[in-house]
């Protein structure tokens, strides 16, 4: 079900002692080939992680042999210091595998802001490469490694005609996309050329890891990474790249909404009839990260002037008079009036609709968010501490 899924890859996850708690760690994601293909897609903080400057210098080439990836220490907001700890993390995997640094990413998730423990670094990854398997334990192993504030491990797999794409991401809060949404690792066995794999990746991010938005909160070290082996000897058409891509993707996409941090609500947001898809998307997200929408949602309160409040501050072309507000298959508000009572519409159960539809184009967009719960607030309040 995961990144071992598709042939020519091993994977590994350590506890290698970066979280005192002992639980895995770090984890090491190996394409054995033919083909080393790779594309990835990162965050647009800019205030970005030293993995996140390392891995896209790399990325250059288009070509990865591994990903090495740690929980317990994002490693942002290091300075030079963080940068070197970076590289020379690629370059002992480098030197466990026998391959160069420039074929190694490396991703960093946890705290912002303190060096990483290097020693427990170093020793993790001789742990993970003698741990390196093709199973699908091995593969879960990695997925469980790089989990924070997560409940669970995060995976996906999805076929093509005689190939692949499996992979795994980790994310529970500080997602909101502006690219991706957290950390993940996406392997397929299809022989895939370089400017198809980054054109397919940056197709289905947009309209997946892109659309989910919790908390409005746009990540330092936000990354997919994407690599193809060729393992299979199948070479699938760009749109069916893309197709299964996006179908893993979007799994995925999904277990992290439902896993948000204090999440009681999965809440799915569709504007439609908009003039352009940009206007779409930002009114969606928009509504998706007002506080006083996610607090009446978490509250099962299908108070829509609070949607219409948001969405009229929206940088988009709006005309109230057609607005139309529909929660759970109610429509709250059309015309520029109510249209029925509000207590016709049952938040009561987990999930949760809302479609605003302008009525001024064929455009639109979904938006994957939760509601604000007390959770939330208890569990990020006492993040570091």
């Amino acid at each position: 079900m995961s990144v071992t899924a598709p042939a020519g890859f091993r994977a590994a996850g350590v506890p290698a002692g970066i979280k005192a708690s002992g639980a895995q760690d770090l984890a090491l994601i190996v394409n054995d080939g033919p083909r080393h293909t790779a594309a990835g897609v990162f965050t647009t903080n800019k205030v970005k992680a030293a993995p996140v400057l390392w891995s896209q210098q790399v990325l250059q080439e288009r070509s990865l042999h591994a990903v090495v990836l740690n929980s317990g220490g994002a490693n942002a907001c290091t300075g030079p210091g963080g940068f070197q700890d970076t590289h020379s993390t690629a370059e002992k995997v480098a030197e466990v595998l026998g391959i160069g640094a420039i074929d190694v990413a490396v991703c960093s998730t946890g705290l912002i802001g303190e060096r990483l423990p290097m020693p427990a670094v170093v020793s993790g990854v001789d742990s993970a490469a003698a741990a390196l398997a093709g199973t699908e334990a091995a593969g879960t192993d990695a997925a469980t490694a790089v989990l924070t504030t997560d409940s669970k491990a995060k995976q996906a797999l999805a076929t093509g005609n005689g190939w692949s794409i499996g992979g795994f991401a980790k994310g529970a809060g500080m997602l909101a996309p502006n690219m991706a949404t957290m950390l993940s690792v996406l392997t397929t066995d299809a022989i895939v050329e370089p400017g198809t794999l980054d054109a397919a990746l940056r197709a289905a991010t947009r309209t997946t890891f892109d659309r989910l938005d919790v908390d409005g909160g746009t990540s330092t070290n936000d990354t997919v990474l994407l690599l193809a082996s060729g393992a299979s000897g199948v070479e699938p058409t760009a749109e069916e790249l893309t197709g299964v891509l996006t179908a893993v993707s979007t799994d995925l996409v999904r277990q992290l909404q439902g896993d948000a941090e204090g999440a009681t609500k999965a809440v799915d947001i569709t504007v439609r009839g908009a003039r352009t898809e940009d206007d779409a998307v930002h009114i969606g997200r928009i509504i998706a990260e007002d506080n006083l929408v996610k607090t009446a949602l978490f509250g099962s309160d299908p108070n829509w002037g609070r949607i219409a409040m948001a969405l009229g501050r929206a940088d988009a072309e709006i005309d109230v008079s057609r607005v139309e507000i529909i929660t759970n298959d109610v429509s709250l508000f059309a015309g520029g009036l109510p249209n029925r009572d509000r207590a016709e519409a049952d938040l009561s159960g987990r999930d949760i609709t809302i479609v605003v539809d302008l009525h001024l184009g064929d455009q639109e967009a979904t938006i994957l968010s939760t509601d604000l719960s007390h959770d939330y607030v208890e569990e990020n309040s006492a993040y570091s501490s």
